[in-house]
């Protein structure tokens, strides 16, 4: 099992990786023959160079003022960061911005879908920073940085929040900034340790194939980890993704002392209303025992940020405080 890695640690690594190269035009030197300095060209503004999630180095502004983020997590750290972006993405299978982030985003101009900009809305809103999550299509990315090439992939298929937010942190020349969010939220950990009961968590989105469960190292699976909470031997596999869709035959796999479920879309929502009435899932330990506790999918089930953590944070206090 590989080790979580410690806020230290992702720190320093964010903090290693930080190449600085600040640009500025300096003054024109007189020549010999010169009866008078010439005026000054005007400074040109400053820039570093950053190395992204796929390890290519890029060159960005050392402060930007107009930073487009395309994924809900990008929007989520930048956010927690006192950034304000001109430009955002829907919600995880949304059309419309994250409901937990909505207050924060009135009057933002929508770009388009995750990671599927509009490519004519992003150049409206002319950005000097596009922070494009985990975005793999090589032809995207060359159209994103045909408009500016300070485009950057924030994360690794493989990296966890706390990795990919301290990333998101260095890109925003704001890792100080970052690091005093995680050690809030290591704060808010130990005080939530206090209050809740040991508990076996089964964290699960409904789909309308069926069920899939968390894996340990994706989000929410991390949140519940830091928190001290187990999982049940079905779900005790270290990975960042979730399961298979199961059969009504496999529901046990999604049993525990309290069952958190989500949906994403109408249709899991339809699913998992049918699969309610049905005596599998009224067999259940958790559902016997009144601990269904439904969750917003577009947090518990996404690639996680600090406000989203704060989120899960909260649902699984309110539901096991005792």
């Amino acid at each position: 099992m590989t080790p979580l890695r410690t806020v230290g640690a992702l720190f320093a690594a964010a903090l290693a990786a930080l190449s600085v190269a600040a640009c500025g035009a300096s003054a024109t030197t007189p020549s010999a023959n010169s009866s008078a300095a010439p005026a000054a060209a005007p400074a040109a503004a400053a820039t570093r160079e950053v190395k992204d999630a796929t390890g290519t180095l890029i060159k960005i502004p050392a402060e930007p003022k107009r930073v487009v983020t395309l994924t809900q997590e990008d929007l989520d750290a930048a956010l927690a960061l006192g950034v304000t972006p001109v430009g955002i993405t829907n919600g995880q299978g949304m059309d419309r911005p994250p409901a937990y982030l909505a207050d924060k985003v009135q009057g933002i101009a929508v770009v388009g879908d995750l990671l599927q900009p509009v490519i004519d809305k992003v150049v409206e809103v002319k950005p000097d920073l596009i922070l494009a999550g985990d975005m793999q299509d090589q032809q995207v990315l060359d159209q994103l940085r045909k408009i500016t090439p300070a485009t950057v992939v924030t994360m690794a298929p493989t990296d966890d929040w706390k990795l990919s937010f301290m990333g998101i942190g260095n890109t925003l020349n704001k890792l100080a900034e970052a690091k005093k969010v995680l050690a809030d939220y290591d704060a808010e950990i130990a005080e939530a340790k206090g209050k809740v009961k040991p508990a076996e968590v089964s964290i699960v989105r409904w789909n309308p194939q069926g069920p899939s469960w968390m894996e340990k190292r994706q989000f929410s699976g991390l949140v519940a980890a830091d928190l001290g909470l187990t999982r049940p031997k079905a779900q005790d596999k270290d990975g960042t993704a979730h399961s298979m869709p199961l059969s009504l035959e496999a529901l046990s796999d999604i049993d525990g002392d309290w069952l958190f479920v989500s949906t994403l879309t109408a249709d899991g929502d339809k699913a998992l209303a049918e699969v309610k009435e049905t005596p599998a899932f009224k067999e259940l330990k958790a559902v016997e025992n009144g601990h269904v506790v439904s969750v917003d999918g577009s947090v518990w089930s996404t690639r996680g940020a600090p406000l989203a953590a704060r989120v899960v944070l909260g649902d699984l206090v309110k539901a096991l405080a005792g």
